[in-house]
């Protein structure tokens, strides 16, 4: 690496370093489920450090953030939660190489090295949260039951979740609908320009509000059978829910809220109607593992089997 072009402090690790870009890293399960983790993957001697950075911050913040990485040799790699679309914006251009999630969604969830050393940016969400949501719903769901996507909240996880459903093969497996909202426009117009170079057959609906009132009457206006998900950083990140303790959601309905850890007021809305609407209500925890364990897997340059997943879930678990 030329140090050279680096004009941002880089501190020299003297044991592998893996890294948490975040916000509220410290909380994190992961602090306490990597040290396992990496034992189990005979990494053991990998350290697990957060970057805490505030919500949108400066260019130069995220700059550093790569740059750490990018020019110090035992700094391996990051998961990047919260900053995605922000990191890619502002140091994209750092990076040797993007995959083609990156490009198409303009986000980058995970920071790995090559074997020549060289900085690569990828995004897994599409594969982690298509993986997940597959889980959750199982295979011609929205052929079985008609409903719909209503999804609050416009950054990298959202925008990778309509994507795999825009990628699905067969029309049952694709819903009619999926309505997005957002309470600023420019992550709105992103998710259009990302949309706009793909071929699909699903109705996206995009609206700009931030009223909670309003947001009930979406959810409410919903057909039996649809997916509500809270893809918003309202009850771990900032405090809140995009909708009222008095939403209705829909009957047979499945609420998906991508957090597992914070107050989650909107998890706890859906989870009082469970019962009385048969409702299916997930938390973000499988996301989570999913999320971690695809990145570590490219990070440490190994493959993520159906029984490796299985075995570090149950490690985590362990210790939920």
């Amino acid at each position: 690496m030329n140090f050279m072009d680096n004009q941002y402090p880089v501190v020299t690790k003297r044991v592998p370093t893996f890294y948490f870009i975040g916000v509220t890293t410290g909380k994190s399960s992961i602090m306490r489920v990597f040290p396992r983790w990496a034992a189990d993957l005979g990494h053991g001697n990998t350290a697990m450090e957060g970057v805490d950075l505030k919500i949108h911050d400066t260019r130069d913040a995220y700059r550093a953030a790569v740059a750490q990485i990018k020019y110090d040799p035992l700094s391996l790699g990051s998961l990047v939660t919260t900053h995605k679309i922000d990191l890619y914006e502002a140091a994209g251009d750092m990076f040797d190489s993007l995959d083609r999630y990156a490009t198409l969604c303009g986000e980058i969830s995970c920071i790995s090295k090559d074997e020549n050393g060289k900085l690569a940016g990828h995004a897994k969400d599409p594969l982690t949260a298509g993986m997940t949501l597959d889980s959750i719903l199982g295979d011609g769901y929205f052929g079985r039951t008609g409903g719909g996507v209503l999804c609050f909240g416009a950054g990298g996880a959202a925008a990778a979740t309509l994507l795999h459903l825009i990628d699905k093969k067969l029309q049952g497996d694709r819903p009619r609908i999926f309505t997005v909202v957002n309470r600023s426009p420019a992550r709105l117009e992103r998710l259009k320009f990302m949309v706009s170079k793909c071929a699909t057959d699903i109705n996206i609906e995009y609206i700009c509000q931030n009223d909670a009132l309003k947001n009930d009457a979406l959810v409410e206006a919903l057909p039996e059978g649809s997916l509500v998900i809270n893809g918003t950083g309202m009850g771990k990140d900032i405090p809140g829910s995009p909708v009222t303790d008095d939403v209705a959601y829909p009957i047979n309905g499945v609420v998906w809220e991508f957090n597992y850890r914070g107050e989650l007021p909107f998890l706890h809305q859906a989870q009082s109607q469970a019962t009385a609407r048969r409702l299916n209500v997930q938390d973000g925890w499988v996301y989570f593992l999913r999320g971690w364990t695809e990145v570590i897997a490219q990070v440490f340059h190994i493959e993520m089997t159906p029984a490796l997943f299985n075995r570090l879930a149950a490690l985590a678990d362990s210790i939920r």
